[in-house]
């Protein structure tokens, strides 16, 4: 079997992973690493666009329409990191644009390939209500963007896999701490279904938790994306005495990354639609874009508030 040939574009923080997972994976050979911060990089990816069946994109999001756009155009299957693009609207784009194409383009949500979220996925009936926290101690990455787009947008891209819905009401609060861009959000989605999501993103916490607890008729499952492990929670049935019972959901461990860019290069063999497409992609954007919006809102009149009382006398 030949050998794809791939592109890492971006070899900053996260990008130094997909190059060294490229490097372990068989049946494909990291052709180039483009990236004009680093030595030995190539600068510009004219240079190797010619020389390459696959790439993967891992530069700040403002840049990512632009360059998928150029793979796309000249032929190439394309991974983007999430968020996939700046807005909903350009995550559309570059799906229309891959389609007439015919390319593949997979979107790098890589909780979704987390192999609790896998198990998971086997385990919904009927999602009634989700509590999500995503907490990371504060580092200087990604503060190009908001921590709804940096973080929270994992989840959200779960929770509407769960539902299979878009959420009919959408209420959130959040605000800038260390940085000029929201750096914690909480946010409520209600669904049609009845189904409510709190999720809580924070970029400044001191410690760093990553669960997901999910309730639906008869039991609960409690999700830890970092230790990779799922458990059930359930009332014995048929007992005298009723009680809570709780199993592990059978997971089989392995690396996200790993399995993330092994089912796209598969779907770059197979030529079938990825996992995450542009479009799913463009779902979780155009929710976290009201979320965003929302927070300007709630900020707008927290603000109004403190005006409005700034001249009461002290108690």
């Amino acid at each position: 079997m030949k050998k794809l040939r791939v592109a890492v574009v971006g070899a900053g923080s996260f990008g130094r992973h997909h190059v060294r997972v490229v490097k372990e994976l068989p049946d494909v050979e990291l052709t180039a690493v483009v990236d004009p911060n680093i030595e030995g990089a190539h600068k510009n990816l004219d240079d190797v666009i010619d020389q390459i069946d696959a790439a993967i994109v891992a530069t700040p999001t403002n840049t990512h329409e632009a360059i998928a756009t150029q793979l796309l155009e000249s032929g190439i299957d394309v991974l983007v990191e999430k968020p996939i693009a700046e807005s909903s609207q350009a995550a559309e784009r570059l799906g229309l644009l891959a389609q007439k194409n015919g390319r593949i383009l997979q979107a790098g949500h890589l909780e979704r390939f987390n192999p609790a979220v896998t198990a998971l996925e086997q385990a919904v009936t009927i999602p009634l209500f989700f509590e999500v926290h995503r907490l990371s101690v504060f580092t200087p990455r990604s503060l190009d963007i908001d921590v709804v787009l940096d973080l929270m947008i994992h989840d959200l891209d779960i929770v509407l896999g769960f539902t299979g819905a878009m959420p009919t009401e959408i209420r959130a609060a959040g605000i800038s701490v260390l940085s000029p861009k929201v750096d914690i959000a909480n946010v409520r989605l209600s669904f049609a279904s009845g189904c409510i999501a709190n999720l809580t993103a924070s970029r400044i916490s001191v410690e760093q938790v990553r669960k997901l607890r999910l309730f639906q008729p008869g039991e609960y499952i409690s999700l830890d994306y970092h230790r990779q492990d799922a458990v059930r929670f359930a009332i014995r049935k048929n007992e005298s005495n009723p009680q809570v019972a709780f199993e592990p959901l059978p997971v089989s461990p392995g690396e996200p990354l790993q399995l993330e860019l092994a089912a796209f290069f598969d779907a770059v063999r197979s030529r079938k639609t990825p996992r995450i497409d542009a479009f799913q992609a463009a779902k979780s954007l155009e929710v976290a874009e009201s979320i965003l919006a929302k927070i300007k809102e709630h900020a707008g009149l927290v603000s109004e508030t403190i005006r409005s009382r700034s001249n009461l006398p002290l108690r």
